[in-house]
């Protein structure tokens, strides 16, 4: 059996949908699509149902633009009983330039949960063996 992902990579595209009225992405839209990658890896990590717990240190550094593409890297980074904390990181791409440039960063923690939906423990990260 192969080992539990530590990392997922998410890609998406920056609709007129997605952005307010300078043409920049809502904070809200980045936050939803952080998040998203933070399941992902968290469920593929533990292979439990997960639920958010909290999201911390969001930092918006560089607005991202209608037609950029957006990279998001979320890692599993520290794990408790239940809890996982992963790091997420947004790069944003122009896709006729191929400019990048990293625009957001968050943590967020999430919360393994059996089947009765109670808190359940998740395997330690291979480095803390």
């Amino acid at each position: 059996m192969l080992p539990a992902p530590i990392e997922a990579r998410l890609l998406e595209m920056v609709f007129p949908d997605h952005t307010n009225h300078l043409g920049t992405l809502f904070g809200g839209q980045a936050l939803a699509w952080m998040d998203k990658a933070a399941f992902i890896v968290a469920s593929r990590y533990a292979r439990r149902t997960v639920v958010t717990a909290r999201s911390e240190e969001v930092n918006f550094r560089v607005p991202m633009r209608t037609g950029q593409l957006v990279e998001l890297v979320a890692s599993v980074v520290k794990v408790g009983r239940s809890s996982m904390t992963v790091e997420v990181e947004m790069t944003a791409e122009d896709l006729l330039s191929g400019d990048r440039r990293v625009c957001t960063t968050g943590r967020f923690v999430m919360i393994a949960l059996d089947s009765n939906g109670s808190p359940t423990s998740v395997p330690a990260l291979p480095s803390e063996g």
